[in-house]
């Protein structure tokens, strides 16, 4: 694996906090022996956890009025590689990415492949996108793409997803990601019935392409663009088209994609009962599909989701693998930090919905003893597992602390001398 910071730079960092990190290490061993738990378990199971980064999200996002570009942002996919190498090499948690057609299109697939696995990247599902015009596009997609009322249209948005199946086999994917911005704006714009129905026809085809292999991921919105009605708005929609497609076909959830205090953890539930949870795409947000870090807002949202995650994976066994994935747009802060920040927070909360006692938990829940059932989840979830992630990540060849450890090697100061800002040639693929 190819190291883009320093490897003696961060065993002199790691030096530096080692002592203090054993403490605290010690300490929290301690305290979880007296529980019954084994933190070196813990620590295993952190050490496998893993997160796919989105390559846009190493670019700078935008809002609706404005996009501004930060210093030595990536201007192309290989450059792209190279930040989700940093990331990866100083979490250890971050071991794939998620490319965007045709955004990350290449001509020679080969050596994009082979760069990543120099960083010892891989490629997770690749994503499509029909909620844009590109140049030289003959049909236009502002009234839909999957579901367009012109046949040519539709035909149009599944080729481009067959191409994308084709160029993921070449990087190794083994899944797409299918969202659509096709809604309305008013009522009657369009009938409600047969945008569905156009739907559900346009992705059989994209259906019938897929390797035997391949998953296919639903992903549902509540809105934007179409502020009166998301072809794909809800859970139940994408549950119900990915029954009728057929068993490669799963549903993504978005933290973002539901209104403000949606039970999102009863959707994971709901899902994972009926076979049909393909995968997530982490975030936070506040008043709407804000694409905010993940944990930064609501992190006790974020563990009840990787609770009920634990639950399915101990009645389902080893057949329950959900995808897990970043999808973030940072505007205001260097995105490899906030990446970094965020594949630990999502790492946080996989370790401590492993800190729940489940037995304890099943008694309070038989007893109907609802207190004791919270708190069974509250004492998990209060459980500071800062030590274990850190030690996580200095056994696995990470930095004990990424963002300091980034920060002190210039490593943004160095890339924004060898990318200079130049008009239109940002990668970021948001805004």
């Amino acid at each position: 694996m190819k190291a883009v910071i320093d490897n003696g730079l961060v065993a002199e960092h790691n030096a530096k906090l080692q002592v203090n990190l054993q403490a605290d290490y010690d300490a929290l061993a301690g305290i979880l022996a007296r529980r019954g738990q084994d933190i070196e378990k813990l620590t295993a199971a952190a050490q496998s956890f893993a997160v796919a980064l989105p390559s846009w999200g190493v670019g700078t996002g935008g809002t609706r009025f404005a996009r501004f570009p930060g210093k030595g942002e990536p201007r192309n996919v290989f450059e792209k590689m190279e930040d989700c190498g940093v990331i990866h090499q100083l979490t250890r948690a971050t071991p794939a990415v998620s490319l965007h057609f045709p955004w990350d299109k290449t001509d020679d697939p080969k050596a994009l492949r082979e760069i990543a696995n120099g960083y010892g990247l891989g490629f997770d599902a690749v994503n499509s996108n029909t909620f844009q015009d590109q140049q030289g596009q003959e049909h236009t997609y502002k009234y839909g793409s999957l579901t367009s009322n012109n046949a040519a249209t539709r035909a149009q948005a599944v080729a481009h997803n067959i191409e994308c199946i084709e160029l993921g086999q070449a990087l190794g994917s083994k899944g797409l990601t299918v969202w659509v911005g096709d809604g309305a704006n008013f009522p009657g714009q369009h009938n409600l019935r047969g945008a569905l129905e156009r739907y559900l026809d346009s992705m059989r085809g994209i259906y019938a392409a897929l390797p035997a292999d391949w998953l296919m991921y639903i992903e549902h919105k509540l809105f934007e663009p179409a502020f009166y009605a998301t072809t794909i708005a809800d859970w139940g929609t994408s549950f119900a088209c990915a029954t009728e497609l057929g068993p490669k076909a799963k549903c993504l959830v978005d933290l973002g994609h539901h209104a403000p205090n949606t039970n999102i953890e009863m959707i994971v539930a709901r899902l994972a009962q009926f076979g049909k949870l393909g995968g997530f795409h982490f975030n936070d947000s506040k008043y709407g599909d804000d694409d905010l870090d993940s944990g930064s807002i609501n992190p006790f949202q974020l563990f009840l989701v990787f609770n009920e995650l634990a639950d399915a994976a101990q009645r389902d066994g080893a057949g329950f693998k959900p995808s897990y994935m970043l999808d973030q747009s940072h505007n205001v802060t260097d995105p490899i930090e906030s990446l970094m920040n965020s594949a630990v927070e999502v790492q946080r909360a996989f370790v401590q919905a492993a800190l729940v006692d489940r037995d304890a938990l099943k008694r309070h829940q038989d007893n109907n003893d609802a207190l004791q059932s919270a708190q069974a989840l509250k004492h998990a979830y209060r459980t500071d597992v800062s030590a274990i992630l850190a030690m996580a990540r200095v056994r696995s060849g990470g930095a004990a602390d990424p963002v300091a450890l980034y920060r002190a090697s210039g490593y943004r100061e160095q890339a924004a001398v060898n990318r200079p800002a130049k008009a239109g040639a940002s990668s970021s693929g948001i805004v």
